[in-house]
């Protein structure tokens, strides 16, 4: 079978999760704690699972040694040794509350739930969720249906390309453990988070607790739980994985055929939105035969709502790959029976609908001001960024609000610029028989996506003027006497090029101080006991980001 049956939900009261927090600070087991103990080396071969170091290193370390054996490692701890660790919850009360689990080769007790540090530089939380296919057995063990994640790469993702901006209600769809809430609650007035299993509603409600966060916990269906309400942020990261329409397991498939989860929440999410409101997902689609993915997810987006969009396309997946990839997240090795059954089936729905690959990417949706000019985007962006997406995001709805503000021509050429400091200029040459000639002038940017840009001489040299001082206009009169042009057809020719480097970050208006053009985020780069910080999401293969040209000499 591909899912295994549903456990008991834990019982993890609020005065349990207040004696087991009282228990982790007096031993050190936090994000600081850790570390320390296991040290540089062992605490990064935990983020590669490799075990053995960290046991090494926590041998005679007291409670908190235990506390990283039985929680990190997943190993059998004396009964003792674990009522000292976890002084002064009891013992019997972990057992009974679903955290602890006798060890049925009567080595001592197991953790039955996976706790861990998990924080940013503004402090330390706990995570509580089920144990990884590898604690349970490896693809021995199939996950159960409805599973609760813990901090995996999806929502390390997701955490790192969210805007964090003061907002005074925030609503994270489909929460599981409660990660993107623990981070919502840093900037938020109000959170609400919400999800349709119960074992993950459990969870969540015993993370806060841990971590003493204030979060109102829903449940429901889709956006039913939050049906008529408005909110400045929506974060989700959703059931996304494409394929045939079923729920093996809830915290992957969303019971829609295909992408149609995306395509779902990027139709409704909009309804819920206050004005200025953004909602950011992360999201799967569908690469079929015949069809451009910009053309499809575009298509989702509501007639009825006006929306700045931007979707980030950031690997494509051959199907056979993304297939084994999803069996071996679910315990199933895809060479077990059971595995080549479901692989054949779900390639067999793949080869039906003509899938020829699945893109994974992130969406950000702005409610604009009612008769407001939209922009609407879809890009690749295979490279890891340069840091997190977060400000890069926030970067980027900054600056198409300053374009949408300065919309006409007279308004942008009216507008001075500057080049963001952290652009280069970088030309390439090949040699020939009189020497190096050059063939190729491009811009680009050091941080962020490293968007870049070519350009020719003429248009290198309004990029050396654009200092802040003189506007637009001026600057590109002035080019057009010393190339000899005519202006009007130089402004033409300039302008949608303008508004391309300055959506990219590469122009800012005079007074921004970097190319994101946004505010410091709250917190930094969510950090993980048992795996380094995480700066920005995989990613495979494709070059450096990459957009138009500007050419104001031709």
């Amino acid at each position: 079978m591909t899912s295994g049956p549903p456990a008991a939900v834990p019982a993890l009261d609020r005065e349990h999760c207040e004696r087991l927090r009282e228990a982790f600070r007096r031993s050190g087991y936090d994000l600081d704690g850790v570390p320390a103990l296991l040290g540089e080396q062992a605490h990064a071969a935990l983020g590669r699972d490799e075990p053995v170091p960290a046991r090494l290193a926590s041998r005679d370390a007291g409670p908190l040694g235990t506390l990283v054996r039985l929680l990190l490692l997943g190993d059998a701890e004396p009964a003792d040794a674990v009522a000292r660790a976890l002084d002064p919850l009891p013992v019997d009360d972990a057992v009974a509350a679903g955290l602890l689990r006798p060890d049925p080769a009567g080595a001592g007790l197991l953790a039955a739930l996976d706790v861990r540090p998990y924080g940013d530089d503004a402090g330390s939380w706990w995570v509580v969720s089920d144990l990884d296919a590898a604690r349970l057995g490896g693809q021995r063990v199939a996950l159960a249906a409805d599973h609760v994640l813990g901090v995996g790469q999806a929502s390390l993702s997701l955490a790192v390309a969210t805007v964090r901006r003061p907002v005074r209600r925030l609503l994270d769809v489909g929460t599981g453990c409660g990660v993107q809430a623990l981070h919502a609650a840093r900037y938020a007035d109000r959170v609400v988070a919400t999800d349709v299993n119960p074992r993950a509603l459990a969870l969540a409600r015993a993370t806060f607790a841990l971590s003493e966060v204030d979060i109102e916990l829903r449940a429901g269906s889709w956006l039913e739980p939050v049906a008529g309400e408005r909110f400045d942020q929506i974060v989700c990261n959703p059931p996304f994985v494409a394929g045939p329409p079923r729920v093996s397991h809830v915290y992957r498939d969303s019971g829609l055929a295909g992408d149609g989860v995306a395509a779902r929440l990027v139709g409704e999410l909009p309804g819920l939105l206050a004005e200025d409101g953004v909602a950011q997902l992360l999201a799967c689609w569908l690469h079929v035969r015949g069809q451009d993915w910009p053309d499809r997810v575009l298509s989702w987006l509501p007639a009825e709502v006006g929306l700045d969009a931007w979707f980030v396309q950031r690997e494509v997946a051959d199907p056979a790959l993304y297939v084994g990839t999803w069996l071996r997240d679910s315990g199933v090795d895809p060479g077990s029976p059971e595995g080549q059954r479901e692989a054949a089936e779900w390639l067999a729905w793949f080869a039906e609908v003509e899938v020829e690959g699945v893109g994974f990417g992130f969406v950000t949706l702005r409610r604009a001001p009612a008769g407001s000019a939209l922009t609407v985007l879809c890009e690749d962006l295979r490279d890891a960024p340069a840091g997190p997406l977060g400000p890069e995001t926030g970067g980027w709805l900054d600056r198409v609000a300053w374009l949408r503000a300065h919309g006409t021509d007279e308004a942008l050429l009216a507008a001075a610029l500057t080049v963001a400091p952290s652009v280069l200029l970088e030309r390439s040459s090949v040699a020939g028989e009189d020497g190096w000639r050059e063939v190729l002038a491009t811009v680009r940017r050091t941080d962020g996506p490293g968007w870049r840009h070519e350009l020719d001489e003429p248009a290198a040299a309004l990029l050396a003027g654009c200092q802040g001082f003189l506007p637009l206009g001026e600057l590109l009169a002035l080019l057009a006497v010393a190339h000899g042009r005519d202006t009007d057809e130089l402004v033409a020719a300039t302008l949608p090029a303008v508004r391309e480097l300055v959506r990219h970050g590469l122009l800012v208006p005079a007074g921004w101080t970097d190319g994101s053009g946004g505010a410091p985020t709250s917190g930094g780069a969510p950090a993980l006991a048992g795996g380094p910080a995480v700066g920005g999401a995989p990613a495979v293969g494709g070059g450096p980001a990459s957009g138009g040209g500007l050419a104001v000499g031709r």
